[in-house]
């Protein structure tokens, strides 16, 4: 019978010696194979008082606006990410500003890191992930429409910043410390 997680046939779960957690172990060799949580990068990305935003052209959330963000690769520095992910999705030459916030979204296991960054150049368009891109001044965010709650979060923070020279990081919404 095939493993429904896809597992290799000669991994199972058991706590390793020293570990308080059950882990996929190698039965042939001990190798311990680590699932850590993920990183997402973005960033709340203005221009001339008015933020982008990607309306998605992938699951999850198809046709819902979002933030530039994305996956951190391998090797690659948060920052890095974020300025990597805006070019991916809406074609974007951005400068980070600074760290805005980072949230912990534990049911599915991620960390995302999101900075304030401002348009280098004006000109964007819609990456292979985006179906379109625009700026949109506050009232004309489509608040409905936005793809997660971390997006709520991070325009919201945004806001509260915006014309700071310097800020502290913020963390979860309180009431989402176990989102």
């Amino acid at each position: 019978m095939a493993d429904p997680l896809n597992r290799p046939a000669n991994f199972h779960e058991t706590v390793p010696e020293g570990d308080e957690r059950e882990r996929l172990v190698c039965k042939d060799c001990g190798f311990i194979a680590y699932e850590n949580p993920r990183i997402i990068t973005g960033s709340v990305v203005e221009h001339d008082g008015k933020i982008m935003l990607c309306r998605r052209a992938i699951n999850p959330q198809h046709g819902k606006w979002t933030i530039p963000a994305g996956f951190l690769e391998l090797g690659e520095a948060p920052a890095e990410g974020a300025v990597r992910e805006a070019y991916e999705e809406a074609t974007a030459r951005i400068e980070i500003r600074d760290l805005l916030a980072v949230y912990s979204v534990r049911r599915i296991s991620q960390v995302q890191m999101m900075y304030r960054a401002r348009l280098a150049s004006p000109e964007f368009a819609p990456g292979y992930e985006s179906l379109e891109v625009g700026l949109f001044a506050w009232e004309d965010i489509p608040w409905d429409e936005l793809a997660f709650p971390s997006v709520h979060w991070v325009l919201n923070h945004y806001r509260a910043v915006m014309d700071q020279d310097s800020i502290v990081p913020f963390t979860n919404p309180e009431g989402w410390e176990q989102a």
